[in-house]
């Protein structure tokens, strides 16, 4: 079993081998990267954003069942995510198939007319795309708000994050990965 992060065309390029090395040193295993082979569907036009549950039911569709990968799959893709009942997601998780995407849109300091760091983003995208994959092993979310778990709904709340887990996430993540 592998962690796979398939980097969407939309998604900011370069940023690709920080990121994935960064997510890999703190699941403390190696994440393998690859270019996302697939269009993302799921288009709502009312909203001009993306849905990212669709996104997750098309994935578990052609990545798991057509061509049969047992990986826990990432999908990192420039387009602005949502979910039914949210404005906006910065990631989401399902678990029950090792799926999970996240978005870089609102991750970008531009987005928010603030002066562009790609580090920002680097920083961003690896506690998103860590807290997924943390998902998928079946944590939950932590009421710590430095620990990756945390579940931000604004950038200032992302960026008080660290990138670790509290030693309680971290206890949780260590018995998960005996499993795999």
């Amino acid at each position: 079993m592998s962690f796979l992060i398939f980097w969407d065309r939309t998604a900011p390029n370069g940023l690709q081998v920080p990121v994935a090395q960064a997510i890999g040193a703190v699941l403390g295993v190696p994440v393998l990267l690859e270019e996302n082979p697939v269009m993302l569907r799921g288009f709502d036009r009312g909203r001009n954003q993306y849905n990212a549950s669709k996104i997750l039911t098309d994935m578990q569709d052609i990545y798991t069942r057509q061509h049969g990968i047992g990986d826990y799959i990432l999908i990192v893709t420039g387009k602005d995510l949502y979910i039914p009942g949210h404005d906006f997601v910065f990631g989401l998780a399902r678990p029950s198939v090792r799926a999970g995407i996240i978005s870089t849109t609102r991750l970008e300091n531009s987005y928010y007319q603030r002066k562009g760091d790609i580090y920002d983003t680097i920083d961003r995208a690896v506690k998103e795309g860590t807290h997924e994959f943390c998902h998928m092993l079946g944590l939950d979310h932590c009421a710590n708000s430095e620990c990756i778990m945390f579940c931000p709904t604004t950038l200032d709340e992302l960026d008080r994050k660290r990138k670790t887990l509290c030693p309680a996430c971290q206890r949780k993540l260590e018995a998960a990965k005996k499993y795999f």
